[in-house]
């Protein structure tokens, strides 16, 4: 079994993803902060401090990964209270997705929340997203695709409204992690049988290849294309490339030009 990972910061001012490599456990944590930026001892943002606090529970590698992502949550929950943020007021809320995989001979054991990815390659050179939903982002994102060309301002400005809109669906229409008891019905968990299996990914969303077109459901053909091809770092420059080629998001439609990455390429 060899690995490779990525953990880097993207555009903003810190990196809030996290991830974990632990014996035959490893993890990637997406933090988001909340959307009044308040910052926590000293110059943590909230999303740090959930993706870290989510981290340090899977670190200790002792249950199954769908009771450590309960027991992650949880603790996001007691960590945000412990800070005087008040859960009522839902954008202020604390939040990580998590994409965490367990190799245990051959099966492999799982769990994801939020828009971490999970994918496995098989010899064929064909994969298989273990967890394939809707983009919570795309309407967003639409809006700005047609708004972008002609927008004097940034993204989260034009659309601060919107942007509140969707994070008021964590956990009733999609899931994350953010201390909340119906976080635990959006945690999807399983095991996989590793036959044929010659690679897993495991990576947040900042190693999704921009789209000039955003769609209601996030493709990975041409991410897994472009892995087998260049591996876990060539695809991570690919990417970088053409975001600096569009700093201002206005030619491939997301929220910052980039996003921080954390990744893990497993191969069998």
């Amino acid at each position: 079994m060899e690995t490779e990972h990525i953990l880097e910061k993207g555009s903003g001012r810190i990196n809030e993803d996290a991830l974990v490599m632990e014996d035959n456990m490893f993890g990637v944590f997406d933090g988001a902060t909340s959307l009044d930026r308040t910052l926590f001892d000293g110059c943590k943002t909230g999303g740090m401090i959930a993706s870290e606090t989510a981290c340090s529970v899977f670190a200790k590698n002792g249950y199954p990964l769908a009771t450590l992502a309960r027991l992650a949550n949880r603790e996001i929950g007691k960590t945000m209270r412990c800070h005087g943020v008040d859960g009522s007021a839902r954008e202020r809320l604390w939040s990580t997705s998590a994409a965490v995989a367990r190799i245990e001979g051959q099966d492999l054991e799982w769990v994801q929340s939020g828009d971490s990815a999970i994918v496995l390659i098989y010899q064929d050179r064909s994969h298989k997203v273990l967890v394939d939903q809707p983009d919570h982002d795309y309407e967003t994102l639409s809006i700005w695709k047609q708004m972008a060309s002609t927008s004097q301002v940034t993204i989260g400005e034009a659309l601060a409204e919107q942007i509140k809109k969707t994070r008021q669906g964590m956990n009733r229409s999609y899931g994350v992690l953010n201390g909340e008891c119906q976080a635990e019905g959006f945690i999807h968990a399983g095991v996989e049988s590793l036959d044929k299996v010659t690679d897993i990914l495991l990576f947040t969303d900042g190693l999704q290849l921009p789209s000039k077109t955003p769609k209601p459901r996030k493709g990975f053909d041409d991410l897994v294309h472009h892995y087998l091809t260049l591996g876990l770092h060539g695809l991570r420059d690919r990417i970088r490339r053409v975001e600096n080629n569009d700093p201002q998001c206005r030619q491939y439609p997301r929220f910052k030009c980039h996003d921080d990455i954390a990744a893990i390429s497993i191969r069998l």
